[in-house]
């Protein structure tokens, strides 16, 4: 599963769009967005969690046993559930040349629904043919593990869909030209802010940034390196607004 999976170099493997040597490369999980909003939604999960532990410790009826069973066991599946969509995290490569930054990201998490949905589907499906083969009314119940087979078919037969799924993002850019380097050091990111034209006609410069997450403990390392880079690029600290 992706939250016990080994610590592992990607670097070497990604496919790298610029050919040329690297001043400076590093890989990092995190979380690439608004922590802010994450737990906003969680607070509502949280609600959702109680409730499901409610109505589960209602079923327990009088076994106290089973109702503290029951409703601990709802309420902690509804919270890792909950966790699982608000507070996922995402391994980030970055590679920096003399030119250009790429940045190469996925979600791990998705890397553990194709096997998860598979073996549910293997798991689903024999107690359902246990159920077919004591009164085959229960052939109804085939839909789902059909279902998650043909999902979990579909994601190994399509490249293109297994990438939306895993969030696959990968971009370069012009990492000389940066106007701006702002830090927040609370949540371990340099925000890069260059100009930027979407298109090529009828269309103007505007800024665009970059957010590059560190570990705390290479934080000062890396602002030494950009200020030593970008010389001319206004320095600033304080906290960014981050759009994943």
């Amino acid at each position: 599963m992706w939250f016990i999976q080994p610590r592992e170099d990607y670097k070497s493997s990604i496919p790298w769009k610029n050919v040329d040597d690297d001043v400076i490369s590093w890989q990092i999980r995190a979380r690439n967005y608004s922590v802010k909003s994450a737990n906003v939604m969680f607070a509502s999960v949280f609600i959702l969690a109680l409730l499901a532990g409610w109505v589960a410790i209602l079923f327990g009826g009088n076994n106290t046993l089973l109702s503290i069973f029951l409703g601990g066991g709802m309420f902690f599946f509804t919270i890792f559930i909950g966790m699982s969509m608000t507070h996922q995290t995402a391994i980030l490569a970055y590679r920096f040349t003399e030119s250009r930054g790429e940045i190469f990201s996925w979600n791990p998490q998705a890397d553990a629904v194709k096997p998860l949905m598979k073996w549910t589907a293997i798991g689903s499906a024999a107690l359902v043919l246990v159920l077919i083969l004591i009164d085959p009314a229960f052939i109804v119940a085939s839909i789902g593990p059909v279902g998650l087979g043909i999902a979990a078919l579909a994601m190994g037969n399509s490249k293109k869909q297994y990438n939306f799924w895993r969030q696959e993002k990968h971009h370069e850019f012009e990492w000389r030209k940066t106007e701006k380097i702002r830090v927040w050091r609370k949540r371990n990111v340099i925000a890069l802010t260059y100009p930027y034209k979407p298109f090529k006609r009828n269309s103007r410069y505007r800024p665009r940034t970059e957010y590059l997450f560190f570990h705390k403990h290479e934080l000062e390392d890396r602002i030494a390196f950009f200020k030593e880079h970008l010389p001319d690029a206004k320095y600033e600290e304080g906290p960014v607004t981050i759009y994943s």
